[in-house]
C-alpha cells in the first residue's frame, strides 16, 4: 500500500508539472474566462480549496484552520511551516491582511484526485496596491489534499507570485 501511495503522488505531481511549467512563461495567455479542467469526483477537493481561499479572504483563521491537516507543509518564497498552528500562528494573519485588500480573479485551475489523495493546481491574478501603486500579481498555488474520516484536509500548499510585467 505505501508504494501505491508514492506511485500515486508522483504521478499527481507529474501530471502538475505541464501547467506549473505554464506558469512560469514570461508572456502567459490571459484567458477572457477561467479555464478550468476538474472532473466531477475532483469538485468536493476543489469546494475544499474555495472555502479556504473564502475564509482567507474573510481573514476567518479559524475557518481556514480547520480546513488543514495538523502536520500541513506550507512553502511560499523559499520558506516553509511546518504545520498547522505554525502557519496560523505567523504567516496567514499576513497571508490574510493581503487577501483582505486585494481583488483575486482565478484564470485557470485543474483538478485530480486518485483514491485518497488528490491536487488541486491554480493560477491567479490578483489586483493590490503597493506603496500608494496600482500593482498586478499573478500567482500560482498548488494544494495536495487527502481524504479523512473527517473530510478532505489540505496536507500541502506551495504558493508562488511574480509581477505582472
Amino acid at each position: 500500500m505505501k508504494s501505491h501511495f508514492n506511485a500515486s503522488w508522483w504521478l499527481a505531481v507529474l501530471m502538475a508539472l505541464p501547467m506549473l511549467a505554464l506558469a512560469h512563461d514570461p508572456k502567459p495567455a490571459t484567458p477572457a474566462a477561467p479555464v478550468v479542467t476538474v472532473s466531477d469526483q475532483a469538485k468536493p477537493v476543489v469546494a475544499v480549496v474555495e472555502q479556504f481561499s473564502a475564509a482567507m479572504h474573510a481573514g476567518d483563521l479559524d475557518r481556514a484552520g480547520a480546513l488543514l491537516a495538523d502536520d500541513v507543509l506550507i512553502l511560499e518564497s523559499g520558506g516553509a511551516e511546518h504545520s498547522r498552528a505554525e502557519y496560523l500562528g505567523g504567516h496567514a494573519i499576513h497571508d490574510a491582511a493581503f487577501l483582505k485588500t486585494a481583488h483575486s480573479q482565478v484564470k485557470q485551475r485543474a483538478a485530480r484526485v486518485d483514491g485518497g489523495m488528490a491536487w488541486v493546481g491554480t493560477e491567479t491574478e490578483f489586483h493590490t496596491t503597493k506603496d500608494g501603486k496600482a500593482m498586478i500579481l499573478l500567482s500560482t498555488e498548488t494544494m495536495v489534499l487527502k481524504q479523512t474520516l473527517a473530510g478532505w484536509k489540505i496536507v500541502h500548499i506551495h504558493w508562488s507570485s511574480r509581477p505582472k510585467h
